[in-house]
């Protein structure tokens, strides 16, 4: 499968400096629950659709080997900085190709999201299941529909000294769709003029029994889904947010 464009490259430094300490501090008590506590240090985790490593980052201050994969090359870019002695590919996540098998995958900050058929998403699901020794766990979180359905119509602004990002949803409850916009103003570090860059990240709702069904379907032995507040995440980052867990 040829590697398609990421619609995040344009914008890849808006994301790694606005959503640098949003997920992970809220979703800390649940991936606690679910992953770090069931995966020991020292073991090769898979990091799938790592962003600009974020998350990535904690595993490998936990001591887990990690190897994290993107579709976006602006993303992994920056992860490569925050992460020089880490491993990262430039994949697509519906055709994973590495060396060696992982005891654990994870998969964060409702990426999978972003898998936009039910068809592709099995092909990332089969993907991560193979690169997993018998008996490794799966772990990530989506969002379902309850968490389109709140108010993203309004532009939210993030300011900094030398950037303005803008955020805008929609989502069309018909074909399940979401869509993103986001507009990034820099300022060049040598002038006074400011650039704009713009990209539209597009997401799909899936129901859990879907989401399930298709890790069985993958060849996962068993696979749960459990509610962000059920898992520990108590924030307003959790409504709407699903956790599931698979072991091969």
């Amino acid at each position: 499968m040829e590697t398609p464009l990421s619609s995040y490259d344009d914008i890849a430094g808006m994301y790694h400096a606005f959503w640098a300490d949003w997920y992970l501090p809220a979703a800390t008590p649940a991936l606690e629950k679910l992953f770090f506590s069931q995966v020991r240090p020292g073991s090769r985790v898979l990091d799938v659709c790592c962003g600009s490593g974020h998350v990535t980052k904690e595993l490998v201050a936990r001591g887990y080997l990690v190897t994290g994969v993107d579709l976006s090359a602006s993303l992994i870019a920056e992860a490569r900085k925050e992460l020089p002695g880490a491993e990262f590919h430039v994949q697509d996540a519906r055709a994973l190709s590495l060396a060696g098998r992982y005891a654990a995958a994870l998969s964060t900050f409702d990426s999978l999201n972003h898998i936009l058929s039910i068809e592709d998403l099995r092909r990332v699901f089969t993907g991560v299941r193979k690169h997993l020794t018998s008996g490794g766990l799966f772990v990530f979180d989506m969002n379902d529909e309850q968490a389109y359905f709140l108010d993203m119509r309004q532009w939210a602004a993030n300011v900094a000294e030398r950037s303005v990002g803008l955020v805008r949803g929609t989502y069309d409850a018909a074909k399940k769709t979401a869509s993103t916009e986001l507009i990034w103003f820099k300022k060049e570090d040598t002038s006074e003029l400011w650039t704009q860059k713009r990209s539209i990240v597009k997401q799909r709702c899936y129901a859990s029994e879907e989401i399930v069904a298709s890790l069985s379907d993958s060849g996962f032995r068993s696979a749960e889904a459990i509610s962000a507040s059920d898992a520990g995440l108590v924030s307003d980052l959790g409504f709407g947010r699903i956790f599931y867990i698979a072991w091969t």
